[in-house]
C-alpha cells in the first residue's frame, strides 16, 4: 500500500506580518475607522484649497473687509450688507447662504466678508494648531514619561513634581492665562522671534499645558515595563540603559503615543477653538474656527449659519478624529481587541 506524505520543505512557509503592518491591517477592517479617515481626508482637503476657492471661485479676499460689495442676483447686483429691517430699521444685516458656490455659499459676516472662504481658512488654521501642538505635547510628555518612569528616584521626583504643578491648574485657566500674557509679547528665544500674534504661541501654549495628561500614563506604563521580564534579561545580558530605552522601552511606548495623537489633536482644536473665541488664540487677520464662531455671535438672531458652520466642522472633525483614535488604539492594544470580544 503506498502511502503518500506531504513535503513540508514544498509549503510555503508562512510568514508573520509584523507588528505594525497586522495594525494597519486590522485598521482597514475597522470600518468606522476607515470612515472616520475618509471623512477627515475630504475635511483637509477642502480646508487646503482654501486658497483656491477664494481666489478662483469667490474672486475675494477672504481676510479684507468688503462693506461696500455686491453679489449677482438674476444677474442683478445687491449690496452684501443689507439695510436692517427690524426695530428702528438701523445698522445693516449681511446677506444670508445663497447655496450657490460662487457666490456666497454660506452668506456673509458683518464685515461683509465670505463666510465660507473664512470656514476654509480657519479649518487650515485649526487643524495645523491641532495638530502640531498634538505632537508637540506628545513628544514632550513621552521624553518626561519615559525617562521618570525608568530612571526612578530624585530624578523622577523633579519630574512628578513639575507635572503636578500643571495639573493643579485648571487646563483652560492655565491656557487663558498664559494667553492673555504671551499673546501680545515679542519673545526671542536664540535666534528665533516670536512677534505679537504669532500662530506659534498657541501651539507651543496648548502643546505645554497638556503633558502631564499624556505623561503621567507613559512613566506608568514605563515603570511597569521595567520590571518586565524581558527587560531584566537584556539587564542580566549587560545591556546598557540606552540600549534598553531604545530597544525594550520606546518600542513598547510608542503604540500608546500613537494612539494619543488623534485625541489629543482633537482636545487641542477645541482648547484652540476656545482661546479663538475669547479673542486670545489665533489673531486677526489670520482666522481659525473659533475666531469665525465669535465673529458670528453678533449675527445669531439673524444670520446664524455664520457661527452654527464652524462649529458643525468642529463638532465632525473632533468626532472624527477620536472614532480614528479608537480604531488605531484598537489595533495597537491586543488587550482592547479582547475586551471587545468578550
Amino acid at each position: 500500500m503506498n502511502t503518500s506524505k506531504t513535503d513540508i520543505s514544498s509549503t510555503p512557509a508562512t510568514q508573520y506580518a509584523g507588528p505594525w503592518r497586522t495594525a494597519w491591517r486590522d485598521v482597514r477592517r475597522n470600518k468606522v475607522a476607515v470612515g472616520s479617515l475618509v471623512v477627515l481626508f475630504i475635511i483637509i482637503a477642502a480646508c487646503l484649497a482654501a486658497p483656491w476657492y477664494a481666489d478662483h471661485v469667490m474672486h475675494l479676499d477672504a481676510f479684507s473687509s468688503n462693506i461696500n460689495g455686491t453679489y449677482l442676483v438674476n444677474g442683478v447686483p445687491k449690496p452684501v450688507l443689507e439695510t436692517s429691517t427690524s426695530g428702528l430699521g438701523l445698522g445693516v444685516n449681511p446677506i444670508g447662504p445663497t447655496w450657490d458656490p460662487a457666490n456666497f455659499f454660506l452668506g456673509a459676516d458683518n464685515q461683509g466678508r465670505d463666510v465660507m472662504s473664512r470656514l476654509l481658512y480657519g479649518g487650515r488654521n485649526s487643524l495645523m494648531i491641532g495638530f502640531v501642538s498634538a505632537v508637540i505635547c506628545c513628544v514632550l510628555a513621552g521624553l518626561v514619561g519615559v525617562v521618570a518612569g525608568y530612571f526612578g528616584g530624585g530624578l523622577d521626583a523633579v519630574l512628578s513634581r513639575g507635572l503636578d504643578v500643571l495639573w493643579a491648574f485648571p487646563v483652560y485657566l492655565l491656557a487663558i492665562c498664559l494667553s492673555v500674557v504671551l499673546i501680545n509679547a515679542t519673545l526671542d528665544i536664540g535666534p528665533i522671534t516670536l512677534t505679537s500674534g504669532s500662530i506659534i504661541l498657541p501651539i507651543l501654549i496648548i502643546g505645554v499645558i497638556y503633558v502631564p495628561y499624556v505623561a503621567r500614563p507613559i512613566r506608568g506604563q514605563t515603570m511597569s515595563l521595567r520590571e518586565r521580564e524581558f527587560v531584566q534579561a537584556s539587564v542580566g545580558a549587560g545591556a546598557t540603559d540606552a540600549r534598553l530605552l531604545r530597544r525594550e522601552i520606546l518600542p513598547n511606548v510608542l503604540p500608546t503615543l500613537i494612539v494619543f495623537l488623534p485625541l489629543m489633536t482633537a482636545i487641542n482644536m477645541l482648547t484652540e477653538s476656545a482661546l479663538s473665541f475669547l479673542s486670545i488664540g489665533v489673531q486677526p487677520p489670520d482666522a481659525s474656527w473659533g475666531t469665525v464662531i465669535n465673529d458670528g455671535v453678533g449675527l445669531l438672531y439673524t444670520r446664524p449659519m455664520v457661527a452654527i458652520a464652524p462649529g458643525v466642522m468642529l463638532a465632525i472633525t473632533a468626532v472624527a478624529l477620536n472614532l480614528f483614535g479608537d480604531g488605531i488604539r484598537d489595533a495597537l492594544d491586543p488587550k482592547a481587541r479582547l475586551r471587545g470580544a468578550v
